[in-house]
């Protein structure tokens, strides 16, 4: 795309303005060029979506292939806007989008799916070669500084001010600042619409560990169920020097970001009564975790989790194999989050994500209040997001075009 320079001339005119080059501001930018728009792109950093690049490093994952109730049901509660959103964007239309810019996904075991050549870059390369074609300008360096009398931004260039007919701001939320995502738009939008505090979501647990979990930093925990409150998750964690990570936990940080307790089932294979049976057969001189590794087969990292959780160990094992309670984990730090809930409250917007309060300003992807755990459902939701708010910008500038 075009990165000349603007002129140093009074403020510019556009026809829309997208502010924020990830997935949800991206994808606004293709509705609206399609659509015959003269679209300018500003991004804050030196390049676009890198928190799309960051997620893609480890393969990325698009969405979850499973039919569209289920898929909603994971973004519970589901703000009737979003749920509006994700049924027009859904995981069957995300997985068609990708194959229309010529890459082909696959879906894994669990049902995700993702780019057969697994990166993101290739993706991206592609889309944004597409968005040129369309004639988008994409603007990099450009930082939002306020969106009065126009939109004012800090360029390498100077002091620059966009006065576009419509806007779509997608400015992220409040994780990995480092890539642009440092929800410190609050301030600037709170005139506008209500903004919810950002907590921390799709994220690990601190912990003070003891000497002998050491050895254990870097082992992953398999074959276990999570829960956390009303949240319940199949899978697995690792134990890190800082805590507890990995998907499993990731999937139910949005019970203990309230408050609620995280509990481990380390044997989710056997009922209460099958273990009742089988801690019976110890023999009497035999240790805990001589039997715990015989007879029940528990792996060395399950036996650790147990003597760190549960001690003094009680006389009947088998309701704390069954629901160990991980005592004293603290959500890690915002910074640190995969993802964040809170910010721009639906209340605020219109079932186009049009501001109440400025028609022809809408808002898309990570910086609306909306939750939802990892395995697709993040990039999905950005991407229909965008997709709701391009095409709501559409219909403003044709209303704005005949003096509606």
């Amino acid at each position: 795309m075009s990165d000349t320079d603007f002129d140093n001339a009074p403020p510019v005119s556009c026809d829309a303005l997208v502010v924020g080059a990830g997935p949800a501001g991206l994808m606004a930018a293709d509705e609206m060029s399609r659509a015959g728009l003269n679209v300018v792109i500003a991004e804050a950093k030196p390049s676009p979506a890198r928190k799309f690049l960051m997620a893609g490093k480890s393969g990325l994952n698009l969405t979850k292939n499973e039919d569209l109730d289920t898929f909603i049901a994971a973004y519970d509660p589901c703000p009737p806007a979003m749920k509006e959103a994700l049924q027009d964007f859904g995981p069957q239309d995300a997985i068609a989008w990708a194959e229309a810019l010529d890459q082909e996904t696959f879906t894994g075991s669990t049902g995700r799916v993702f780019p057969k050549g697994m990166k993101a870059s290739p993706l991206l390369r592609a889309w944004l070669s597409k968005l040129d074609v369309q004639g988008v300008t994409l603007r990099r360096n450009w930082r939002l500084t306020g969106i009065e009398d126009g939109y004012s931004f800090e360029t390498p260039e100077g002091a620059r001010r966009l006065v576009p007919i419509v806007t779509v701001l997608a400015l992220g939320g409040a994780s990995w600042a480092r890539l642009g995502s440092n929800g410190q738009w609050q301030d600037m939008i709170e005139g506008v619409g209500a903004v919810a505090p950002f907590r921390a979501s799709n994220v690990g647990v601190r912990l003070s560990w003891s000497p002998h979990m050491e050895k254990f930093f870097g082992t992953a925990v398999k074959n276990i169920s999570l829960s956390a409150g009303a949240y319940a998750s199949r899978g697995e964690m690792v134990i890190s020097r800082k805590g507890l990570e990995g998907g499993g936990v990731y999937s139910v940080s949005r019970g203990f970001h309230d408050g609620a307790p995280l509990v481990v089932d380390l044997m989710p294979d056997w009922d209460e009564a099958r273990l009742k049976q089988a801690l019976k057969r110890r023999k009497l001189k035999e240790t805990t975790a001589n039997f715990l590794r015989k007879t029940l087969r528990l792996p060395p990292e399950k036996i650790a989790l147990l003597m760190e959780f549960a001690r003094p160990l009680p006389a009947d094992l088998a309701p704390v194999l069954k629901a160990l309670t991980i005592g004293d984990a603290q959500p890690a730090p915002l910074d640190e989050a995969i993802s964040t809930a809170g910010g721009v409250s639906f209340d605020a917007l219109t079932s186009e994500l049009a501001f109440k309060a400025r028609p022809n300003l809408f808002a898309a992807g990570e910086m609306l209040d909306w939750d939802a755990p990892t395995g697709g459902y993040l990039i999905t939701g950005c991407l229909a997001t965008g997709r709701i708010a391009g095409r709501g910008a559409i219909s403003a500038f044709a209303r704005a075009s005949q003096g509606g």
